[in-house]
Formats: structure tokens, C-alpha cells, sequence
């Protein structure tokens, strides 16, 4: 999964939750960016990579979810 659609994703499931969802790419340094779910917020790379697993489940980790939550 590319960081633009792990983005995508999790605002849908913050609409459907209504739950605070936002962006912020001029948080990080470079290509990197905030994301904030709620009171939780992770780190979002360069968002036309492919995110590696230990990533994408680290990012889950930091936003209290599960890969069956934005599936």
C-alpha cells in the first residue's frame, strides 16, 4: 500500500466514525508529513512510496488501529 492511499483510507474511516482526521505535510521535513486521527498522530513518509509492513503496522500502532479497521 502506497503512504496516499494508507492516507485515503484513514480519513474514509474517520468520516464513517466521525472522528478528527487531518493532513499536514508541512509538519514534517522533506517528503515527510503529520497525520492527526482523533487526539492519536503518526508520521507519514513520501506518499508515492509503498510503505513496508513493519511501517504500516507501526503507523497503525501509533493511531490505536488494526489492519481490519481501514480494510
Amino acid at each position: 500500500m502506497k503512504g496516499s492511499e494508507f492516507l485515503k483510507k484513514i480519513q474514509r474511516l474517520a468520516k464513517e466514525k466521525s472522528v478528527a482526521c487531518s493532513w499536514h505535510p508541512d509538519k514534517g521535513k522533506g517528503s515527510y508529513g503529520v497525520l492527526k486521527f482523533g487526539d492519536k498522530r503518526t508520521t507519514v513518509r513520501n506518499l508515492k512510496d509503498e510503505l513496508k509492513t513493519g511501517t504500516y503496522h507501526g503507523m497503525l500502532k501509533q493511531l490505536d488501529l488494526k489492519h481490519d479497521d481501514i480494510s
